[in-house]
């Protein structure tokens, strides 16, 4: 699995204009990330394994000062069942731990369990409770816990 880096300007995103699953996404995700700040490594990505882009991931924003981050994942429908989500969140894992250590790690999700649910439960994150999310209603939160 490599993360491909999603960059703040269209212009210099070339290569996944071509993909159909990256453009439908692509200037939402440089939207976003040009209005809470673009900085490395707290940005989105593409996910590339075997040379096929295969989802799409995220840190939403860098940490907060309580040094708590969120994470974002989706595999490209394509791809899915294939373990590509397990690894983008693990990838996700490792690249905030190697940034800061005490980083708090969470993920959110449907308020029901699914794959994305499995995905983070083989990634040791555990449930911490439903939320009230301002764009998406109730939410279960999920924290890493290893």
């Amino acid at each position: 699995m490599k993360f491909l880096p999603i960059e703040p300007k269209l212009e210099d995103n070339t290569r996944f204009q071509e993909d159909a699953n990256c453009a439908a996404i692509l200037p939402m995700t440089i939207d976003y990330f040009n209005q809470i700040g673009y900085q490395k490594p707290w940005i989105g990505y593409f996910a590339e394994n075997d040379g096929a882009l295969v989802g799409s991931c995220a840190f939403k924003g860098k940490p907060n000062k309580k040094g708590i981050i969120e994470v974002a994942y989706n595999t490209f429908e394509a791809y899915r069942n294939q373990g590509n989500g397990t690894q983008m969140c693990k990838a996700l894992i490792d690249l905030a731990k190697a940034q800061e250590e005490k980083v708090i790690i969470t993920a959110r999700t449907l308020p029901e369990h699914n794959h994305s649910t499995r995905i983070l439960e083989k990634n040791g994150f555990e449930w911490s409770g439903a939320i009230e999310d301002e764009e998406d209603g109730t939410v279960w939160e999920w924290r890493y816990k290893q």
